[in-house]
């Protein structure tokens, strides 16, 4: 009954429909040659170079244990799908046929962001209510406990202690805390900005990450895969994507609230920094990025070769990739291959 409701809710003028995860090239929001692109992109970001995830990988003791942690997070991976996807396709469902289950937002339309608690609030008794609240909660102040450690940690130890690095360990602590409260408090004030961007949370998180991913990005890429990259060719790259990236948002929050038609007498600007989805958008940007970081290495002294060796493919040691192959066997191929297949079959379900 599900699927039979939201398949026949056409969400462009192309066919597509709300189960089709794989959308025209010509849709507003989700093109498919975007989305693979655009989707690349931010996962790199946040999964291989944003702190918040890669402090725990190194808190393993050794290559598996940090591989199979991260593989046995990517079966965590999956489970949103069932967590978030499934559930607001049943709360689009049970809408439409009540009439009222969600909310609405001001313009008159369903509250997205309310499908889940709604769902709880409604259709679970309340001994398991309480445990899924529990377990929300849980995971929010982990994750943001996480998250104020890293931020404390980068600006103390990047930039403070390299500034002042006879500064006691102890006064570190209170600076890190005092970084914290700091970070708490611009967080409060970017609230109104977040409503300026999107009405639905998950369109606006995705905005601000399709724009901060890029200058990130292509300076890991490069400096990985590439032995002639180098920290200024880095810098640079990071510098232009946040020039890029403030430049995407602030138009977005201008043209948002000035009502502008996308395309309607557009110029050049508006064109690229606002009327492009945002998803080819970042592409674009991570191809400039990339630009901007050869361009600038090539025009820079090369590193030292023995800094980079084994930091960047092409320059470890015999040793050290003997002690990357023996770091993992057949298990972890097999389960690799297992969460491929779910994926896999989970975009065939939803094609």
């Amino acid at each position: 009954k599900m699927m039979d409701i939201c398949s026949s809710v056409e969400v462009n003028q192309y066919g597509d429909t709300m189960t089709n995860l794989i959308r025209d090239n010509r849709d507003p929001q989700y093109p498919w040659l975007g989305a693979l692109i655009g989707s690349a992109v931010i996962g790199f970001w946040y999964w291989c170079t944003d702190q918040f995830i890669v402090q725990r990988v190194l808190s393993g003791k050794n290559e598996r244990e940090a591989r199979r942690g991260t593989i046995f997070g990517a079966y965590l991976k999956l489970l949103p799908v069932f967590l978030f996807l499934i559930p607001g396709m049943i709360a689009f469902a049970l809408h439409q046929n009540l009439g009222d289950f969600l909310p609405l937002t001001e313009n008159g339309l369903p509250n997205s962001d309310a499908a889940f608690p709604t769902l709880v609030a409604k259709l679970l008794p309340a001994g398991v209510k309480g445990l899924i609240v529990c377990g929300i909660l849980a995971a929010l102040m982990s994750s943001l406990a996480s998250l104020f450690n890293s931020s404390a940690a980068l600006f103390t130890i990047d930039f403070y202690q390299r500034f002042r690095p006879k500064t006691d360990p102890k006064k570190l602590v209170r600076i890190g805390q005092a970084a914290t409260v700091v970070i708490v408090a611009l967080g409060i004030l970017w609230i109104p900005v977040m409503r300026s961007v999107g009405d639905v949370l998950y369109l606006y998180l995705q905005d601000v990450q399709s724009v901060l991913a890029p200058g990130i990005a292509a300076a890991f890429l490069m400096g990985i895969c590439w032995k002639r990259a180098s920290a200024q060719g880095g810098m640079w790259g990071l510098i232009a994507g946040l020039v890029i990236g403030l430049t995407r948002l602030g138009a977005k929050i201008y043209y948002s609230n000035a009502t502008v038609v996308p395309g309607s007498n557009s110029n050049l600007f508006q064109y690229l920094f606002y009327d492009t989805n945002w998803l080819f958008f970042c592409g674009w940007m991570l191809v400039f990025c990339l630009l901007v970081v050869i361009i600038v290495s090539l025009l820079t002294k090369a590193p030292d070769q023995e800094k980079i060796r084994g930091l960047v493919f092409g320059t470890s040691t015999p040793e050290q990739r003997a002690a990357t192959r023996a770091s993992w066997n057949h298990w972890d191929v097999i389960h690799t291959v297992i969460i491929l297949g779910i994926t896999a079959a989970f975009y065939y379900y939803f094609w």
